[in-house]
């Protein structure tokens, strides 16, 4: 008889891990997937519990609001995994649901046969040690995108495999693609939750913006599924409407900005390694901005900061996430030297993305299928 096809359990609870799971399933087109993913997962055949937009939640407060909806999707998954019985249970980011889920599961007596695995180290290097041990008592084996966080977590027993950034790979030949068009690219972030509180500074700012001399410009506002048809209805009411166009197209759009304004997440990543000038903006519960100054280790919030221990783009956060902030820093990044100087720290920080230039979705599924 032929062997059983291995299943895998697989959860992703925002549009970036839905991104990388679809490459992961596409590594290993023999494999049973069941699970929780967005409209890249489902494309390659996964049939989701639930919208992934239900997990998109950031912040302690932020999560507290939700935490009926969220209690409820923890249960659901539970009895799904109890029911599928798979040989592993692969989490992608998505931190506090994934360890909720796992930790319930093992509790309600999960087989010991399966193995849980996680994708992307939590930033213990920024919140403290102490999350690394928590990670090695809950989880088999975690997926670091990077070198140096792999010592956090072997330290307490966790078998950790460094596999690169899953965006490094794709976005080298965009970097050359730059025709330096008078395009200000605006990214309010795939959580429903950051786009409501962005989108008003967003229209304030290209309101000024427009006012002070920049008419010449064109604002383009790229889409993910579980926000698009809000941000479609807010913008409709703007003065100046920014285009619109599909997450697919980003790159594209990326490849020929001038200068880009974004929530703090993935997309800064995505336009670090594209050498793009870019603004980084979120708006926080105030109680959630205190805490972070009061726990964080850490200077910044952005990935390329962090990983050259220096601001190379410049951040508001919270209260100073307004346009006035923004309208500083952009007229910053308009002046040649300014803009000459961010452009080589991004290059200089090219090699801190990669992995021997391998393919982390790669190294993930074939690391699965022998596990």
């Amino acid at each position: 008889m032929p062997n059983k096809p291995i299943k895998v359990f697989i959860i992703a609870g925002e549009v970036s891990g839905d991104v990388l799971g679809a490459k992961i399933m596409r590594e290993m087109p023999s494999v049973d997937f069941v699970g929780i993913g967005g409209q890249n997962m489902t494309d390659m055949g996964l049939k989701s519990l639930f919208p992934i937009s239900d997990l998109a939640v950031l912040g302690i407060f932020e999560v507290l609001a939700h935490a009926r909806t969220l209690t409820q999707r923890i249960n659901q998954t539970v009895d799904a995994i109890l029911s599928e019985q798979p040989d592993v249970v692969l989490t992608i980011d998505s931190p506090g649901f994934a360890k909720a889920v796992v930790k319930k599961a093992k509790k309600r007596g999960i087989s010991k046969s399966v193995r849980f695995y996680h994708v992307v180290a939590p930033q213990v290097w920024a919140w403290g040690e102490k999350r690394a041990k928590k990670y090695a008592k809950i989880f088999d084996k975690l997926y670091a995108f990077f070198d140096f966080e792999v010592p956090y977590f072997t330290k307490y027993g966790l078998k950790t495999v460094a596999v690169g950034h899953p965006i490094a790979g794709g976005l080298d030949k965009y970097q050359a693609n730059k025709n330096n068009d008078k395009i200000i690219a605006l990214v309010p972030g795939s959580r429903m939750n950051e786009v409501k509180k962005l989108l008003p500074v967003f229209q304030k700012t290209v309101d000024m913006l427009y006012g002070c001399g920049y008419k010449d410009y064109k604002f383009v506002i790229p889409t993910v599924e579980t926000t698009a048809e809000y941000i479609k209805k807010h913008v409709a009411n703007w003065n100046v409407k920014p285009e619109i166009i599909l997450a697919n197209q980003r790159y594209d759009l990326y490849a020929n900005t001038y200068i880009a304004i974004v929530a703090s997440g993935t997309v800064s990543a995505e336009l670090a390694i594209m050498h793009i000038p870019t603004i980084v903006v979120y708006k926080m519960n105030p109680l959630t901005v205190l805490l972070a100054h009061i726990l964080l280790r850490i200077k910044w919030v952005s990935l390329v900061n962090i990983l050259m221990n220096k601001t190379i783009y410049p951040e508001l956060l919270g209260k100073h996430a307004n346009p006035n902030a923004i309208m500083d820093c952009l007229q910053q990044l308009t002046l040649p030297s300014v803009r000459k100087q961010i452009i080589s720290d991004l290059k200089c920080a090219d090699s801190k993305w990669r992995q021997n230039n391998t393919n982390p979705a790669k190294i993930i599924a074939k690391d699965i299928l022998n596990k």
